[in-house]
């Protein structure tokens, strides 16, 4: 990642959030690293440096800030969406695969070699894959020890450190702290019931996010589109199960609107893991599911200017790409809600669950089945689902491909090469694939031009589509207009059929 001081110094003198997350301020005569918003007195230009990531900092040496805590910002909105090397590793280090996999599954999945891999990220953020890892870790388990009440060595281990010693030197070295320092400064934030202790696994814990979050609009989507046994959804919150790598779970994420450009919002989440080694991953997929590293200030500025958007954008400002916890689930789902309406998919899945998902216990009312894995549909009779034939057929190919590993829906793949794979596929086209990236691979710059809700949306707004099937209005501006933000684009036009445009500024 290329920083130019100067625009970094510049960013650090005016306490811009909007950068928080994107690089870190070092100053050498504290030893210290810093977010550009960190409310203490701007040091001088000659006694910082800035790095791309807080690995990078941490490993030349400084501390992070007591005071702005850098290391709790969002994750960076570049590296989320970008289908680079180094995004695609930095999603799948968020996800725990290094504490799992190592390096070496860590540069197995992304196609490279361990060694040109570690040179990479070194290159691009200041730190190789341990380093970052070793960071992750070190974030996961501060924000746990300051807004729980787990035990410190459980902690740890949910942080996903092999031992408590190594968990207790990382945590001095990077916070110049013991853990049980840090549990004494505990935010006031503390709500009833907030914390680990109501059950055995059970952790709450606050997401950060990038504001303004349209938290309601976010709802409104994950609700509407929740299927039976897997979701359910209430009045300002959305719960889900989990099938995570060490075991079943679940969260539970209350959505509400922060619409305050700038700032840095929380999304409270409970957590119900049966394996505490779990927490990384489920927090990294509940942030997936977010949208959480979204940069809706830079999407507003873009989409907010354009004739047809515009409107759209100033009535739901943040309005999210709403992201998936697992991708084969979402690639299954898609195929199943080809050419039906959204009610008539969740029904037809919800029978799919039914008969064919893993039986949990969650102590959530509605919330009672894993999604059927894709090794479980690729032995199903594809005669046997509540589907017509070839759809049922697209089914069983598809969840064998995923069971294989031919196709890998994570992260950390290439989006053209995911895309080629799944077009390969009987009874999968362009609509299917890229709502497929869009939702899993978290390509921020989808367009599906034959949806039918776009084609409503677009006639609502005053562009009729009087034209062939499959093309857009001639008086519509070119989608390309709206790169690299398509996906947020569509996400408006979808949205606005919920909206009364007449009441639309």
């Amino acid at each position: 990642m290329s920083l130019d001081p100067n625009v970094c110094y510049r960013a650090v003198q005016s306490r811009d959030r909007r950068f928080d997350g994107t690089f870190y301020t070092a100053v050498r005569t504290t030893g210290i690293y810093c977010r550009p918003s960190c409310p203490a007195r701007t040091p001088a230009f000659g006694n910082v440096t800035f790095h791309p990531s807080a690995a990078s900092a941490q490993a030349a040496g400084f501390r992070a800030c007591k005071r702005c805590l850098p290391d709790a910002t969002p994750g960076s909105p570049e590296w989320d969406v970008a289908g680079t090397v180094a995004g695609r590793a930095m999603r799948l280090i968020a996800d725990g695969v290094v504490d799992r996999e190592g390096v070496d599954g860590l540069a197995r999945r992304v196609g490279y070699t361990t060694r040109h891999l570690s040179r990479l990220l070194t290159a691009e953020l200041g730190a190789g894959p341990l380093a970052l890892a070793r960071a992750r870790r070190a974030q996961t388990a501060r924000v746990l020890i300051e807004t729980t009440t787990l035990g410190l060595a459980d902690v740890a281990f949910a942080a996903g450190f092999a031992s408590v010693r190594q968990f207790n030197d990382t945590v001095r070295e990077v916070y110049a702290a013991a853990p049980s320092d840090l549990r004494g400064r505990r935010g006031a934030d503390r709500r009833p019931g907030s914390g680990a202790g109501v059950g055995t696994g059970t952790v709450a814990m606050r997401l950060a996010v990038r504001t303004p979050f349209a938290g309601r609009a976010l709802h409104a989507f994950l609700a509407a589109h929740a299927v039976a046994g897997v979701e359910t959804a209430g009045e300002g919150w959305y719960a889900r199960t989990l099938d995570l790598p060490h075991g079943p779970g679940s969260v539970r994420l209350d959505l509400t609107d922060a619409l305050d450009a700038g700032e840095t919002a929380f999304v409270h989440a409970t957590f119900r893991l049966a394996d505490l080694r779990d927490t990384g991953a489920a927090v990294e997929r509940a942030r997936r599911l977010l949208d959480a590293d979204c940069d809706p200030v830079a999407v507003g500025e873009q989409l907010g200017a354009d004739p047809v958007l515009g409107r759209l954008v100033r009535r739901t400002p943040g309005l999210r790409v709403a992201g998936h916890v697992d991708g084969d689930e979402l690639a299954v789902r898609t195929v199943v809600g080809q050419q039906v309406s959204v009610a008539g998919a969740c029904t037809v899945l919800g029978r799919l669950v039914l008969a064919h998902g893993t039986p949990v216990e969650t102590g959530v009312d509605g919330l009672t089945h894993l999604f059927p894995r894709a090794a479980t549909l690729a032995g199903v009779d594809p005669e046997t689902l509540p589907m017509p034939r070839s759809r049922g057929r697209a089914i069983a190919g598809l969840a064998a491909a995923l069971a294989d590993g031919e196709i890998a829906l994570d992260r950390g793949t290439d989006r053209g090469d995911v895309r080629a794979r799944l077009l390969a596929l009987p009874g999968i086209g362009s609509w299917t694939a890229d709502y497929i990236a869009m939702r899993a691979l978290g390509d921020p710059d989808v367009f599906l031009p034959t949806d039918i809700g776009v084609r409503r949306a677009l006639a609502a707004l005053g562009h009729p589509p009087g034209h062939p099937p499959g093309r857009l209005p001639a008086d519509t501006p070119d989608p390309d207009a709206w790169r690299p933000w398509r996906s947020y684009a569509l996400m408006h036009l979808w949205h606005s059929l919920d909206l009364d445009l007449e009441e639309t500024p």
